[in-house]
């Protein structure tokens, strides 16, 4: 038994080794996220390798795809928190604008049309019972991962829309771990965005309060 398909017996059933590593790192990636570390890209590059081998082994290979451009993703997160640390007062999160907002949506609803052709068409995918749920995966999750990296909080809600696919179509895939840590994954994420938003609140309102003191002395 190769390091791909190694795996232990839960319940009855096949739980794989590096599906419960990825996972566990892809919790990881959430807490720290929350607390904007620059560690949370590294752990998700990690996370994302691990992951990509669970799903080879699952023969989900639009998952696999989308670990890919997972890791590709966490390289330029990476590279735009280091950025963004370095400006006075740490990373500054905030509320996506109108038109920032639009171009999310816009990327999610074009890019799961398109890639859930793709999957429809491409036989050796295997993605065909399934290709609009697995399109809207994909592409919701690039969509969150690349609204993370610029430190908006609609990162957040994004996550939240993919989780409710997210949950059922990995339970199917036989990916139980994975559908397990989805659910709680709405949950931290919920709380995520909580803390995101009353940050970029205070950001928002401490320049008018700054200049209100400066005018008061």
């Amino acid at each position: 038994m190769s390091w791909l398909n190694a795996h232990f017996t839960l319940f009855g059933k096949p739980v794989l080794w590096s599906d419960l590593a990825g996972n566990a790192l892809s919790l990881a990636v959430v807490w720290l996220a929350m607390r904007k570390t620059i560690w949370t890209w590294p752990v998700q590059f990690a996370g994302a390798a691990l992951l990509l081998a669970a799903s080879l082994d699952a023969h989900a290979p639009g998952n696999a795809l989308k670990q890919v451009l997972f890791g590709f993703l966490a390289v330029y997160g990476w590279v735009m928190w280091a950025r963004g640390k370095r400006s006075e007062g740490g990373l500054p999160v905030r509320a996506g604008t109108g038109r920032e907002r639009l171009a999310l949506l816009a990327a999610l609803a074009v890019g799961t049309v398109a890639v859930a052709q793709l999957f429809a068409h491409l036989a050796w995918l295997h993605v065909t019972w399934s290709p609009w749920a697995n399109a809207y995966i994909f592409v919701g999750s690039a969509v969150a991962t690349f609204a993370q990296s610029r430190a908006l909080t609609d990162f957040w809600i994004i996550w939240v829309l993919v989780d409710l696919v997210g949950v059922p179509l990995a339970l199917k895939s036989g990916l139980y771990v994975s559908g397990l840590v989805y659910g709680i994954f709405f949950v931290m994420v919920l709380a995520g965005y909580r803390n995101w938003r009353r940050e970029a609140r205070g950001r928002r309102h401490a320049p008018q309060h700054s200049e209100n003191k400066a005018v008061t002395t």
